[in-house]
């Protein structure tokens, strides 16, 4: 399926292995957990790509070479519970970067989003912000979050997931035309209970074996 503007789908081989690991239903919890953190570094690489830096000089064993540093102040927020297992990854990365948390559940009756905790570091307003949640669905989980960052004071918000429904992708976009999405897939749809299709089931009960 051809992303839409604004959405990018990471196509590289370790990818597509991590995210098969992910979606068999045979993986144990460990390896899940394992597999999602290593993919979630992958998607980093990508939404990271436009960091600041600054130049700066580093002495080597032999002379002194050009380098960078930086700049930018980096928050990871996870969409818990699911979005904890992506934040190792992230923070492989870019360990210099603050946590944030955003507890959201999806009602199963309405699938509408249900805000029940919140803890967002106190940042710079042109802070990088990076939105972590496994699963794109509806997409109302993810307004939801954005919506909370945009009151916080974030202007430059990027939302990352493993996998995207084309559904939530456009409710996503509709909400915050501006931010870019990066996901491992773009799956082919939504069935009836509002779950992603093919998908990997419910990616909080399979990282924590629930």
């Amino acid at each position: 399926m051809q992303p839409p503007p604004g959405v990018t789908v990471v196509d590289h081989p370790l990818v597509a292995r991590h995210l098969s690991v992910l979606r068999d239903r045979a993986t144990p919890s460990n390896v899940f957990r394992e597999a999602l953190a290593d993919v979630a570094t992958f998607l980093g690489y990508e939404a990271l790509r436009d960091l600041h830096t600054r130049d700066e000089d580093v002495q080597t064993p032999l002379e002194v070479a050009k380098g960078a540093r930086l700049v930018d102040e980096i928050l990871v927020i996870a969409v818990l519970r699911a979005g904890l297992g992506m934040v190792e990854g992230f923070l492989r990365l870019v360990p210099e970067a603050r946590v944030g948390h955003l507890g959201i559940y999806r009602d199963e009756a309405s699938a509408e989003p249900v805000g029940y905790y919140e803890s967002l570091p106190v940042h710079d307003p042109e802070a990088e912000v990076v939105l972590v949640d496994p699963m794109l669905a509806t997409g109302g989980s993810a307004v939801h979050a954005l919506d909370r960052l945009r009151e916080a004071g974030a202007r430059r918000v990027r939302f990352v997931c493993l996998v995207a429904a084309p559904e939530g992708v456009a409710t996503v976009q509709a909400a915050h035309p501006g931010v870019p999405i990066v996901c491992a897939a773009l799956d082919r749809e939504l069935d009836e209970r509002s779950y992603i299709r093919p998908g990997l089931g419910d990616a909080g009960d399979r990282l924590f074996g629930t």
